[in-house]
């Protein structure tokens, strides 16, 4: 009984996503406030390209995309927060936006990083906002809502375990070692050659091996058509391993909001134990959702499985602050 009760309460969810934007175009108000619209919005001294979807006056929802991605991982996403009532914004970051592209490793510090993100809500008129991230877009969500909490009203991360779980599995677990080690491969600095190399044939080889179709991989590496893009991307991991290295990178707290935390069990990025452990790092509402058969990139894989699980965190948590 209690399992048709946990599938059927799925399906419903399931069900309002897939039917919300027809909802939603009962009025017309509400059907353009669910088309993203691509702006860009100027904050750090710079331009960021940013979709932005959803009625002005809703609880706003900030999406950090990983690597090698972009804003658009959140296109299935952005759809269902704004026929819900949210206000979406997910940026293309630093780096990956042209107008927000500087030069230098020191430019792509995870303090540097996590500034963006405030810097983005400041912007937009936003004291506190819900939080999402996956990959390394996920990390520097952990760490906001961790050293920040008091501007993050909840946490949904897909992929990216808390930055001290995966610390942790990287001193202990060689399985873990070995799926992450391409953060040590881009220090070289040969490496942004290799991978711009043949239209960023290395990346979209491992985009197809993940399972993203090769529509949206195209619009991905459409990002990455110069060597300045590809360097920029690369520096958020040697800015990140140059303070790992010198043994300097201070630890992150632990995260007292609401928290989400998603994993594809067959994830190539992000091992079991990472996985589990992040629950240590919790002092909050905490659900670990697993995933069976999915991996890494569950917004391209399974676009429908994503968003039901967001809207139920939110709202869940939507009052948190208040």
């Amino acid at each position: 009984m209690r399992l048709a009760s946990m599938f059927f309460f799925k399906m419903a969810w399931v069900l309002l996503w897939a039917l919300s934007p027809i909802l939603a175009a009962g009025s017309p108000e509400a059907a353009n406030s669910s088309a993203a619209q691509t702006r860009e919005i100027q904050y750090q001294g710079m331009r960021f390209t940013v979709d932005v979807a959803g009625p002005e006056d809703g609880d706003v929802v900030i999406l950090l995309h990983g690597h090698p991605q972009s804003r658009y991982t959140w296109r299935h996403e952005m759809k269902a927060l704004a026929a819900a009532g949210y206000r979406g914004y997910a940026p293309d970051q630093r780096g990956y936006s042209p107008g927000a592209r500087p030069e230098g490793i020191e430019a792509y510090s995870l303090t540097i990083l996590v500034a963006d993100v405030l810097a983005l809500a400041d912007a937009v008129g936003a004291q506190q906002f819900h939080l999402v991230g996956h990959d390394f877009g996920g990390g520097i969500a952990w760490i906001t809502a961790a050293r920040h909490p008091e501007r993050v009203k909840s946490l949904a991360v897909i992929s990216r375990p808390h930055p001290q779980a995966f610390r942790e599995a990287l001193r202990k677990d060689s399985d873990q070692q070995m799926r992450s080690g391409h953060h040590g491969r881009y220090q070289r600095p040969e490496a942004t050659d290799e991978v711009f190399a043949n239209n960023v044939a290395r990346h979209r080889n491992m985009l197809r091996y993940a399972g993203v179709p090769e529509q949206d991989a195209d619009v991905y590496l459409a990002t990455f058509d110069s060597r300045e893009a590809v360097d920029a991307a690369l520096n958020w991991y040697r800015a990140a391993y140059r303070t790992a290295g010198d043994g300097q990178r201070p630890a992150v707290p632990v995260v007292v909001v609401p928290t989400l935390y998603v994993w594809g069990a067959n994830d190539h990025s992000v091992g079991r134990y990472a996985a589990e452990t992040t629950r240590d790092f919790v002092e909050a509402p905490y659900r670990f959702a697993e995933l069976p058969g999915l991996g890494h990139f569950v917004t391209d894989e399974a676009p429908e499985v994503f968003p039901p699980l967001l809207l139920e965190h939110l709202h869940r948590h939507d009052r948190q602050g208040e």
